[in-house]
């Protein structure tokens, strides 16, 4: 083994630490906004609070920290790997079969405590959606089209990082009809707001573009806020759906606001 090799390792590892102590500084402003959030839900409506624009920044640097955090640890795994003895054929064969025996068993008993705080919280939060509603991204006929349901959570794998969703009521043109099950990645899932949890209400201003299930049907399609639930004292947002003309005009439809999110980045429609 060289110096310059195991210079790199040392780097790494060096890194690997730098990376997780920042990921646990970041997690534990994450859990002090939480709280404070919590405890003054009304904070958000003061002018001038920029809680949410703070909790943002934060997740954000989490998940950059968590992906930096894997990219570094491969590095790391292919410098230990490239400095193994390689022994004899039969030696070399055994250690390759042993090593991938291991991984696996290391990835089905431990592969979560394993994780960064912000990704293993992820998880948590995937986990705790069996049973809900959720919007969720099914590809269709049309490619270049994004079509987003409403379906129902049945699992979450934390190995594969997969849901298993159930689509309730399928539209008429689905082939075979009746409920169909699907199996999607996390980028394809968005929870929908608590509807006992008036807290939870997206702060979603007039103009704004945001995904909200159409009335009366269980598609969600892309609108622009004419007036969000605050401003109207109720727990309808008041919307404007694309496409959706009637006599020259887009008519203002009542969504509740536990039907309507964010609309995706780089959303087709």
């Amino acid at each position: 083994m060289s110096s310059p090799d195991i210079a790199g390792i040392l780097e790494s590892s060096r890194e690997l630490d730098r990376l997780r102590k920042e990921q646990e500084e970041v997690l534990l402003e994450i859990n002090k906004m939480h709280k404070k959030l919590n405890a003054t839900p009304e904070v958000v409506e003061k002018p001038g609070d920029n809680s949410l624009s703070r909790l943002k920044i934060l997740y954000t640097q989490a998940k950059d920290l968590s992906e930096n955090e894997v990219t570094v640890s491969n590095n790391l795994l292919n410098l230990l790997d490239a400095l193994l003895p390689s022994g004899p054929p039969g030696q070399q064969r055994r250690r390759i079969e042993g090593s991938d025996q291991k991984r696996k068993r290391m990835k089905n008993e431990s592969d979560i405590s394993r994780l960064s705080p912000a990704m293993r919280n992820q998880l948590e939060a995937c986990a705790s959606l069996k049973g809900e509603q959720v919007a969720a991204r099914v590809t269709g006929n049309n490619a270049e089209k994004d079509e987003w349901f409403v379906v129902k959570v049945m699992q979450f794998d934390r190995e594969t990082k997969e849901f298993e969703v159930l689509d309730e009521e399928p539209g008429d043109d689905e082939e075979g009809g009746g409920q169909r099950k699907y199996k999607l990645p996390m980028s394809c899932i968005i929870p929908f707001p608590k509807k006992n949890d008036p807290s939870s209400v997206p702060d979603f201003p007039p103009g704004r573009h945001v995904l909200a299930v159409y009335p009366g049907t269980t598609a969600l399609y892309k609108a622009t806020v004419v007036s969000p639930p605050r401003k109207r004292k109720t727990d309808e947002y008041l919307l404007e759906f694309d496409d959706d003309e009637e006599d020259g005009a887009l008519p203002q439809r009542a969504v509740p606001f536990y039907n309507v999110v964010a609309l995706p980045e780089g959303h087709r429609q």
